[in-house]
Order: structure tokens, then sequence, then C-alpha cells
């Protein structure tokens, strides 16, 4: 005898969307990961030592945790240039551009921990263009502190509780839980038993929908 398992559904309600970009809405990991081993190898790092701790974070930070006695403002700018002028390889997260067109352009923003200058040049490499963004320059703390998440919300003017984040790392999961947010986390079809401390976990965009009532957004993700 056959069994039928019906399929499951997870719905949240919100007011607005706020995407994290790299892994999020854009993979840029290629572009990212021959970055920064370029950047390991130049400072006597092995990269496979550096990557892992660079997702997620902004590049300030990142440079200034691991290389204190460098001139990091002046290492961060030759990584964002380094970065801004190569999107080989970058490429929408399955079914991600779709999704973001569904949704009110006042309903959704970008928080990216990456500078405006690297967020944009992405952005327009999988013809993405946002009218709400805040930018790792736009805040004093970088993601996990919740600042990024909040500052996205009242930009929107809205509670940090009406609003719904999309994130890939831990870093950024935990950033939206602090500002008082649910999270679904992207996973672009990898095994990530780090991102098992969302709310919800998606691996594109391909089987969600958003339904919009004028006020609320609905969004239905399929099991």
């Amino acid at each position: 005898m056959s069994i039928t398992i019906e399929p499951t559904m997870t719905s949240f309600t919100c007011q607005a969307i706020l995407f994290d970009l790299d892994g999020t809405l854009v993979d840029s990991i290629a572009v990212v990961d021959r970055a920064w081993s370029k950047w390991a190898i130049r400072n006597g790092f092995e990269p496979a030592l550096i990557l892992p701790q660079i997702h997620g974070r902004r590049s300030i930070d990142s440079i200034r945790a691991l290389t204190p006695h460098l001139d990091v403002e002046a290492e961060d700018e030759r990584m964002r240039i380094e970065e801004a002028n190569n999107t080989d390889g970058v490429v929408e997260v399955a079914g991600a551009m779709n999704f973001v067109a569904s949704l009110p352009s006042n309903r959704w923003s970008i928080v990216t921990s990456g500078t405006s200058m690297v967020a944009k040049a992405r952005m327009k490499a999988v013809g993405l263009s946002a009218s709400y963004a805040v930018y790792g320059e736009d805040v004093e703390n970088g993601k996990p502190n919740p600042e990024p998440y909040l500052l996205a919300a009242s930009k929107l003017g809205l509670s940090p509780e009406a609003c719904l984040v999309f994130e890939d790392t831990a870093a950024g999961i935990r950033s939206g839980h602090a500002a008082g947010m649910k999270v679904v986390a992207v996973t672009s079809g990898v095994d990530r038993p780090d991102l098992q401390i969302a709310d919800a976990i998606i691996p594109d965009y391909l089987h969600i929908r958003s339904i919009f009532d004028g006020q609320k957004l609905r969004i239905d993700i399929g099991q």
C-alpha cells in the first residue's frame, strides 16, 4: 500500500523583508574566496584557515581581527576595489530575483556587511536594484551586532518585530535575532549545521511565494 505524504508549508506574516546580499540573494562565493585567498597569501596565512572566518562580516572587521598591526583602512580599501572590480562568476541564488520582484519596492531592503562599492557592483551583475539598503559603512557595529537590521527597520519606518530577515550566515542570523526579528536561512543547497539556529531554512527561492494584502506580507515556504 502506498502512502501519500502531503507537503507542509511554513508561513510568516510581516510588514517587510530584510535581505542579506552575498550568499542570500547573490552567489558571490567564487569572487569572495578568490579575493580573500589572495589577501591571505599576501599576509602569510593559509587561505583555508582564513575563509571560514570572514563570511557574513564586514571586511574591515575581519581585517582588524586578523591583522591589527596593518593599516586596516588601507587594506580594506584595497579589498573593496579588488572585489568591486571582479564580478566574474556572480549569479543570483536560484529564484531570488523573481521572489524580490514579487515584493512591493517599499517593503524590502538590502542589509549587507559589504560596502556600497562592492554590493552595488554585485547587484548590477545580476540586475538587482533596491530602493532601500544598509551597507557596511553605514553602521558602527557590523553583524552579529543587531545595528544593521535595526537601522534597516528604521529606514522603512517599521518596528523591528514587523520585519522578516533572510540570511546565509550564523553571524547574520544572530544579528537578526538580536534585533528581535525572525530569520529564514538560505543554504543554496549546502548542508550547513551552523544555520540550524534560524526560524526556517530554505535551499533557494524556487518554492516560496509572497502575498501582499495592502498592509502585510504573508510569506509561504513550501517544504
